[in-house]
């Protein structure tokens, strides 16, 4: 890909509003760019922790796996964010594993080539810090979930946190693209298959959502909220 496509894709990340041109012509050298098919394996638990990644386009799911061998996401990735970034604090190998969940276009800089650029433009400093206390607000979020919620409030709760992240008001009504299978949705609220079948089937039928393969439509906030309190 030409550098100046790089160029552009790396001018649309939040984290790098406010770097001049010839900062952001050095963050285009020290970056490569790579394409991943759907549910290709970007890296895997253990392997050494040596880049941070930026994605573009697509969706990336990261998960951990149990010593009894289930899977559980643990994280969505969407365009515009950086994952992997837990390398910039001297973790040395992966804890999680990180798969495309679409057909993905991302950025891979060098944990140390990063920490150089940082060194060099310390207006990314607090920008890092931000994100990574961002994340892990994130993830006390999700465990508070799993400790105070029930099946259906999980779900519910996962719905709005799309909505909040994913989602695009028109009118009254919150439209996502796309939506996610529901054995994803089961394996980030830790609820079986069969439970996110029947409370989704459930809002659909009270007219609260809608969904297909492509999309979620939420028509009545409110009502999801009330499930919650």
């Amino acid at each position: 890909m030409a550098d100046k496509s790089k160029l552009w894709y790396l001018e649309n990340f939040n984290i790098f509003s406010g770097l001049n041109k010839q900062s952001m012509e050095t963050l285009s050298k020290i970056t490569t760019m790579e394409s991943f098919k759907k549910n290709q394996p970007i890296y895997f638990a253990q392997e050494p922790s040596n880049s941070i990644f930026l994605l573009k386009k697509g969706r990336v799911k990261l998960t951990r796996t149990s010593p009894e061998g289930k899977e559980m996401i643990i994280a969505l990735v969407n365009p515009g964010e950086v994952f992997g970034e837990m390398s910039l604090i001297d973790e040395e190998q992966r804890t999680d594993f990180a798969f495309a969940l679409d057909e993905c276009l991302i950025c891979a800089i060098s944990k140390g080539d990063f920490k150089d650029f940082v060194e060099e433009n310390p207006v990314l400093n607090l920008k890092i810090t931000k994100l990574i206390g961002f994340k892990l607000r994130r993830y006390s979020e999700r465990i508070e979930d799993l400790v105070f919620k029930d099946a259906e409030q999980r779900v519910v709760s996962f719905l709005l946190n799309l909505a909040r992240d994913n989602g695009k008001k028109i009118g009254d009504e919150i439209f996502i693209k796309p939506f996610l299978t529901h054995q994803d949705i089961a394996e980030l609220t830790a609820c079986s298959r069969q439970t996110v079948n029947s409370v989704l089937a459930k809002l659909r039928e009270q007219k609260v959502i809608n969904f297909d393969r492509r999309k979620l439509i939420i028509y009545k906030e409110e009502e999801l909220k009330k499930i919650l309190e």
